[in-house]
């Protein structure tokens, strides 16, 4: 049972403002779009259950495939990276699995056939606060709920039993936007009241020496763990001095390790078969994932998303494009197939509202190390959920 139960009109303006200044949603708007929905979404014990058993299910066969992937390196050049990231995998020699902290984000979907994944937010999911504060907050404005897992939380767990009290923790984050800021934030005060110190830096902010590392603001204090907000991918367009390569070959425990790029890659399911991993909940969940050249060939509704696509960026779903931006997505797989994807479109099953809108939704499951972790929940009016979407806490309905 899953249904979205409205924030009274009159009190939606102080829960907006609850969220903004104690919910560490800073940045609640996206252009003219508001991101503070006034519903929540409300579901049962059971499905709250379901839908973290098969997360932790998924998270132990990504694990699984990025290690199997490491012992493959040829498979590793068919997964569509960006060729500076791709030479740097291939020189990981060290990867400890009970050394790093592992955190994922698996989007489900309500959908005519039951419930789907999309993706999985392998490298550097969003919705921190969103899966800890937000559900609380919801939870004074309404009754007969209570909130689900508090991810800050369980991350929180996970570094403390890697770093001792006292500790330092790097925060690693693109420190020129306030939506990154928000959320390293969050986690940092988390830290801070726990007995551990934070230090926020940008990803060209750390020393690697024999020492072990530090930062350039702090240069006598080393840190003894890492947690990264700043996509893989961006570490190439940092100068070369800044050793950004450190990030792949030394050893540090890391949340999240660059391994997680190997299952961020879109196209992980066409190699997946050559891996000898069984991947049963993979298989079940996402839609068929196919080879953008192979399109002609076989019948379905396709859609064409990029290898690192994130937020719903790039995704050919017609009804949230205009034709202009359609057209440059098609013409782009067009010119560079390797760096796209095809998937076969499911048909999301949206809920009503109050007023009889249709409303597509996406829960992200989180797992840390493999283990339940909380819920973040978007809706949007159509189905493609993207940067638009508007943030809704999840609840569960007390028995």
């Amino acid at each position: 049972m899953i249904k979205l139960v409205k924030i009274p009109d009159e009190i939606y303006p102080t829960y907006r403002s609850d969220v903004i200044f104690n919910g560490y949603k800073w940045d609640p708007q996206v252009g003219d779009h508001n991101t503070i929905s006034n519903y929540v979404l409300v579901m049962d014990q059971r499905t709250a259950d379901y839908l973290d058993e098969q997360a932790e299910k998924l998270s132990q066969e990504t694990m699984e495939l990025e290690e199997a992937l490491l012992k493959q390196p040829d498979l590793i050049k068919k997964l569509g990276l960006p060729r500076k990231i791709e030479k740097a995998m291939l020189k990981i020699n060290n990867y400890s699995k009970k050394d790093n902290i592992r955190l994922m984000r698996f989007d489900f979907h309500p959908t005519t056939n039951g419930w789907m994944i999309s993706e999985v937010n392998s490298d550097v999911p969003g919705g921190y606060a969103e899966g800890s504060i937000l559900p609380e907050i919801a939870c004074k404005y309404l009754t007969n709920v209570k909130p689900h897992f508090h991810l800050g939380n369980e991350l929180l767990k996970a570094f403390m039993q890697k770093v001792p009290e006292n500790g330092h923790i790097g925060l690693v984050y693109a420190t020129s936007y306030s939506d990154d800021s928000q959320v390293m934030q969050f986690f940092g005060d988390l830290l801070d009241k726990n007995n551990r110190f934070a230090h926020y830096l940008a990803p060209d902010h750390l020393t690697w020496n024999e020492q072990g590392v530090s930062s350039m603001l702090t240069p006598k204090i080393k840190i003894a763990a890492i947690l990264r907000f700043f996509p893989l991918e961006w570490l190439t367009s940092l100068p070369h001095k800044t050793h950004w390569q450190n990030y792949f070959q030394k050893t540090i425990t890391s949340c999240n390790h660059p391994i997680a790029i190997l299952t961020q890659s879109k196209r992980l399911p066409l190699i997946w078969d050559k891996l000898n991993v069984k991947i049963d909940t993979w298989k079940k969940l996402l839609p068929k994932t196919i080879d953008p050249k192979l399109v002609k060939n076989v019948k379905g509704n396709w859609i064409y998303k990029p290898v690192l696509g994130r937020v719903g960026e790039a995704i050919s779903i017609k009804k949230a494009l205009t034709e202009k931006e359609f057209q440059k997505i098609l013409k782009a797989v067009k010119k560079a197939p390797k760096y796209w994807v095809a998937q076969e479109m499911f048909k999301s099953m949206p809920l009503k509202t109050a007023e009889n809108e249709e409303m597509h939704l996406c829960i992200g499951a989180f797992t840390v190390n493999g283990k339940r972790a909380g819920f973040y929940g978007r809706i949007s009016p159509y189905p493609r959920i993207d940067a638009n979407a508007k943030d809704i806490p999840i609840l569960i309905l007390k028995e």
